[in-house]
């Protein structure tokens, strides 16, 4: 194949470079894959209606996330073991945008160290975090992420227990020798195990995340640093209320790709429902199928701020390390000031909700 052209094509070509381990740990989701497949089709439910003879020779994508300015409204989600896409993993991915002046959330699970990704120059950076049972670990997670000087904490709070992904149980994915989730063994000796006939991080998250976890904590999180929280994995209303009335100044509406509870609804279908809950109270981001820059669109009509994107990243990096993650992202620029320009939004502030319509 020459160049890829578009996201599609780096996924076809990556799967040449990676193990079918890592290959089908990044792809797959929970069970029948039915909510994965629907995080895409969910775009296809959406139509656009172009408003016309607009002056758009000029396009400009600059926006604020949580007031840090973003040369177009895209972060990088958060993403475990991207080590295992190629050696220079995370490390790739910041640089890739910060050149690109888009944001990037690091997963609790990364191989390499958060003080490590916070010493590329330039970038956005939040905290994406588990909330562990043992809590002077989450503790230390914080303070180690405020003093390296991320942006904002990112809660995950879509994974009290993990997702079955049956791909994974099939080929008892753990990490090979010589990868490590760098935040962790550092400071407590805690791995990803190596189980028969299951998934690692399955058991991994079994005996360390705690279960338990409850919109009170949110408060004693909050008391350990002032970053700002984003909630990530809310796909309903009243807990998007519920966010706001207990600080968080972000919400990611999300399914974590499909990898939690299958059945769940398309992060797309839920955005409206969160949009009209929040009531400006809260930036709202989605993330989940975004594969085209249209898809941001229909996003940023609906009500989101930014979007992120996360297993383009992954197939950009295996491909062909920073490079590929820069050519992921300028894949998405590109098409996302087409589709502006081809609907008569000069800028993001042009785009509304009179720009889509949705076709059951």
């Amino acid at each position: 194949m020459n160049s890829p052209i578009n996201l599609f094509e780096y996924e076809q070509l990556a799967k040449a470079h990676l193990s079918q381990m890592a290959f089908d740990y990044y792809s797959s989701g929970a069970w029948d894959e039915i909510t994965l497949k629907d995080n895409r089709t969910a775009f296809t439910r959406i139509k656009l209606r172009p408003k016309m003879l607009v002056d758009v020779s000029e396009i400009n994508l600059t926006t604020k996330v949580l007031g840090e300015p973003l040369q177009f409204p895209l972060l990088i989600a958060p993403m475990a073991f991207q080590c295992l896409a190629h050696s220079d993993g995370e490390m790739a991915t910041a640089s890739a945008a910060a050149s690109a002046g888009v944001g990037m959330v690091l997963s609790t699970l990364s191989t390499k160290s958060l003080e490590e990704v916070a010493t590329v120059d330039n970038g956005l950076q939040w905290f994406q975090l588990y909330i562990h049972k043992d809590r002077g670990l989450t503790r230390a997670l914080v303070e180690r992420a405020y003093t390296a000087g991320y942006k904002a904490l990112c809660l995950t709070v879509d994974a009290p227990v993990l997702g079955k992904r049956e791909r994974d149980q099939r080929n008892e994915f753990t990490l090979p020798p010589g990868l490590h989730p760098a935040n962790l063994t550092k400071i407590s000796g805690l791995d990803i195990p190596q189980e028969k006939g299951e998934s690692g991080l399955l058991t991994y998250f079994a005996q360390q995340i705690n279960p338990a976890l409850t919109w009170k904590d949110l408060e004693w999180l909050q008391s350990l640093s002032p970053l700002p929280l984003v909630l990530k994995g809310i796909l309903r209303g009243d807990d998007a209320v519920r966010a706001v009335e207990y600080g968080a100044q972000g919400i990611v509406v999300s399914n974590h790709g499909g990898r939690q509870l299958d059945g769940a609804i398309a992060s797309l279908d839920a955005l409206p429902e969160i949009i009209a809950a929040v009531d400006g109270k809260a930036e709202v981001l989605l993330d989940g199928g975004i594969r085209r820059g249209t898809d941001i669109l229909k996003a940023l009509a609906i009500g989101a701020k930014a979007v992120l994107i996360g297993r383009p990243v992954l197939w950009g990096l295996a491909v062909s390390g920073q490079e590929g993650v820069s050519d992921i992202i300028s894949l998405l620029k590109d098409e996302l000031t087409t589709a502006m320009a081809l609907s008569g939004c000069a800028s993001l502030q042009d785009i509304d909700s009179t720009l889509v319509i949705r076709n059951w």
